[in-house]
């Protein structure tokens, strides 16, 4: 139970000191009476309206971290029984999504959060957010299927965007690859493409946020820096 004033003001109408005044005004019904008492309290099955509107809390925006394991699908549930990302978040009570995806064998950086318009703008591929990637490969590839890789690959009948490709280690054969879409799989099937496969594949910056040293499995609050960035990138 919280006071009246203080609900209005969690509603996004006005502030606290304003929702008295509304009160007092008798602008203000809960389950259909005008109150005008001050130290009215409402719980979470009162309907509350102000001006004869219904008004509910604002909902609190979320936006977190995760460094997804392998072995986890991502998504809110799964019928097969699998682990999914939001076992990775327990204590969270607002319902978050997971922004994009990761494959089921992939690893790494994965944001959630409630906040559609800031997903939009991270998945929207018109944003060009780098998506930076680390591969441990089969071999290191040849200057020629760089090249190749690089500057498209046709998967499903249309041409990927323009990538980058950097050898970070040859033994064992370590890559360094940024894109800038999402595909199903992306990342794997044009290492297939070029004759290679990942043994790994970890996700460890989006735009500018990055992985750092967060364990795998566990998740973290943004900062404010980063929400800023995801927000208006």
């Amino acid at each position: 139970m919280e006071r009246l004033q203080k609900y209005i003001a969690a509603c996004g109408v006005c502030s606290r000191r304003k929702a008295e005044e509304y009160i007092a005004e008798g602008r203000v019904s809960v389950n259909g009476r005008v109150v005008t008492e001050m130290g009215f309290k409402v719980g979470e099955d009162d309907v509350v309206k102000y001006m004869g509107r219904v008004i509910l809390p604002e909902e609190k925006k979320v936006y977190l971290i995760i460094n997804k394991p392998e072995g986890c699908v991502t998504t809110v549930s799964d019928d097969r029984g699998r682990k999914t990302v939001m076992d990775c978040i327990k204590g969270i009570r607002e319902r978050v999504y997971p922004v994009g995806r990761l494959d089921y064998n992939t690893s790494g950086l994965l944001i959630l959060t409630n906040d559609g318009e800031a997903a939009n703008r991270l998945s929207h591929p018109k944003h060009n957010i780098d998506k930076v990637y680390v591969a441990a490969v089969q071999r290191v590839p040849e200057p020629a299927e760089i090249f190749f890789f690089e500057n498209g690959i046709y998967l499903d009948g249309r041409k990927t965007a323009p990538a980058k490709l950097e050898v970070i280690g040859e033994e064992p054969p370590t890559l360094k690859i940024t894109i800038h879409e999402g595909r199903n799989r992306q990342v794997r099937r044009m290492l297939e493409e070029i004759d290679n496969r990942a043994v790994s594949l970890k996700r460890i910056s989006i735009g500018k946020i990055s992985l750092g040293n967060l364990k795998k499995g566990k998740f973290r609050e943004m900062t404010e820096e980063e929400i800023n960035y995801i927000k208006h990138c």
